[in-house]
């Protein structure tokens, strides 16, 4: 097995960090103190929301890596807190290259919380929503069951490695199909409250939030990018609940 140099093990760091809904500039500071840490003579690091492009010299060896595509999963909180725990380590200089190297492999491999406990809270969340959006307790209820059912079509949407734009645009078109059934057989008072608590899962907070602390950072292509992304979520969700509502409307005559 060949030894891994500090360069590289600052780009898998931040390849990890990005893959799992970092920001830009933690991921480029995180690079720059692991490369600083263990004495690299000179690290440059272009980092954009899907791609990392480093190069440094290293004990008089120039090293060049360049990532083209970086395929983002889903916000891993617990892997970016680790992976942040292992920076400042490397940073005080308790931890080899082999050893971060090896700390890196088993964060990589925290789990994601188990699917039904996921379910349970996106129906929480779900019938949270409604409720303050002024839901009645049925509107809440079916929220619950709304919230509880889509995350469920997500897993298995992302695990046949769907479009992320369609799997948006289906799952607001089935919670909005279940949300009018609900209301048409009673078991709910409002659709839009019910449509509106249940679609909140689907809204792209995190990536909106990071495009805007990418612009204060002056990561202004990565932050339109995000943006772009964000934007293109949000009329998917619309397209998806607003041709259902049509379609409910035209069938029932306007009765939702």
């Amino acid at each position: 097995m060949n030894k891994i140099s500090s360069i590289e093990l600052s780009f898998e760091i931040g390849k990890s960090l990005l893959e799992n809904g970092a920001e830009i500039s933690r991921v480029q500071e995180t690079m720059e103190r692991v490369a600083k840490a263990y004495d690299v003579d000179s690290f440059n690091a272009y980092v954009l929301t899907n791609a990392i492009f480093v190069n440094g010299i290293e004990s008089g060896e120039v090293k060049n890596t360049a990532l083209k595509h970086i395929k983002s999963t889903r916000v891993h909180i617990g892997r970016i807190s680790a992976l942040n725990q292992l920076s400042r380590e490397i940073t005080a200089g308790d931890i080899s290259i082999e050893a971060g190297y090896e700390r890196l492999r088993k964060i990589n491999e925290i789990p994601y919380s188990r699917l039904i406990l996921t379910m349970l809270a996106c129906a929480a969340g779900s019938m949270a929503f409604a409720l303050l959006t002024g839901g009645s307790f049925l509107d809440s209820s079916a929220a619950f069951v709304c919230g509880f059912l889509v995350e469920g079509i997500l897993h298995l949407l992302e695990k046949h490695k769907t479009s992320k734009f369609l799997v948006n645009l289906l799952a607001s078109a089935f919670v909005s199909v279940l949300a009018s059934l609900f209301v048409l057989i009673g078991f709910g008072d409002d659709s839009a409250k019910i449509i509106i608590g249940s679609i909140i899962r689907l809204v792209p907070g995190m990536a909106l939030t990071n495009s805007i602390r990418d612009f204060f950072n002056g990561d202004y292509l990565s932050g339109s990018i995000r943006m772009i992304d964000a934007l293109i979520v949000g009329v998917c969700i619309g397209v998806g609940v607003g041709t259902v509502i049509r379609l409910f409307s035209m069938i029932t005559g306007g009765a939702l």
